[in-house]
């Protein structure tokens, strides 16, 4: 196991380690820092928020900040995990260098992971960063992050490569999933309810939810719940909003009623939040 420590607050700031059995990931984790986590060997099975899957190996999986999840394996497994903090590198903050988020992370509308065909240029960047931490030298942080970019620019390579199944699977989907993903992106902060999209695309909410159900795997209760976290985690992430200003900011007039949605998604509160993963904490 290879190990940063934040020093100003003894926290986590980056780790990778390797594995050989599901013992690290066999009961719910929701941690405040990204997990990446990349299956070499073994068939599993991944729990993540409220839904199951059953993956094979060379399987690469991007776990957010306070997003729960499992791994238990239905037979020998093995891999590498990468640990990074947001104060280690802030994926929001390099939104227009690397656009991880939506992709590899908070994407509400497909799974967590996708496979890999290659896994060497990937294990190779895992082991300069393990030989870096094992022996330090000239600003260590600096060529860390750098690894780390080039890192998850290559895994953004790879979930781009699997994109002809994706784009089969987009054009087998009705037309008006698409325009309730536009409606959903142009609307999240003033329609919170199921109903409301249903009307909003003239169609019953039984209809919708079915189609939704059967595309995404999810409730549209769920994804329109999704989008609206995502936004809030930002918020708290990056500015130093109060959480009743995010709270209005997001169609909300009662910041308790907020306050209770929010945990009810992420299992903590809104300060909470801001307080062990909020990048704008170092503002208060």
């Amino acid at each position: 196991m290879y190990t940063l420590i934040d020093r100003q607050n003894g926290e986590l700031a980056f780790k990778i380690f390797y594995f050989e059995d599901d013992s690290y990931f066999d009961h719910i984790q929701r941690h405040n820092y990204y997990s990446v986590i990349l299956i070499l060997k073994g068939d599993f099975e991944l729990y993540v928020d409220l839904t199951e899957y059953t993956i094979a190996y060379k399987t690469i999986a991007c776990l957010s900040p306070c997003q729960p999840y499992s791994i238990k394996s239905t037979n020998e497994i093995s891999g590498i995990a990468l640990n990074f903090h947001p104060d280690f590198f802030c994926t929001y903050k390099h939104q227009n260098e690397i656009e991880t988020e939506g992709i590899l992370f908070n994407n509400i509308f497909e799974p967590p992971f996708f496979k890999v065909d290659d896994e060497k240029p990937l294990e190779a960047l895992l082991n300069k960063m393990m030989q870096e931490i094992e022996k330090p030298g000239l600003a260590q942080h600096e060529l860390l992050v750098s690894y780390l970019k080039i890192f998850l620019i290559l895994t953004l390579r790879i979930s781009n490569s699997s994109g002809i199944t994706k784009k089969i699977e987009e054009n087998s989907r009705p037309g008006i999933l698409q325009k309730l993903i536009n409606t959903i992106e142009k609307y999240y902060k003033e329609k919170h309810s199921a109903s409301d999209y249903a009307d909003s695309l003239n169609i019953s909410p039984n209809a919708l939810g079915k189609l939704v159900k059967k595309h995404f795997g999810k409730t549209l209760t769920d994804l329109i719940a999704r989008r609206i976290m995502t936004e809030a985690k930002r918020e708290l992430y990056l500015t130093s909003k109060s959480v009743k200003e995010i709270a209005f900011l997001l169609g909300y007039r009662d910041e308790y009623y907020f306050s209770r949605f929010f945990k009810k998604q992420a299992g903590i509160s809104p300060l909470t939040y801001r307080n062990t993963v909020g990048f704008a904490r170092q503002e208060t």
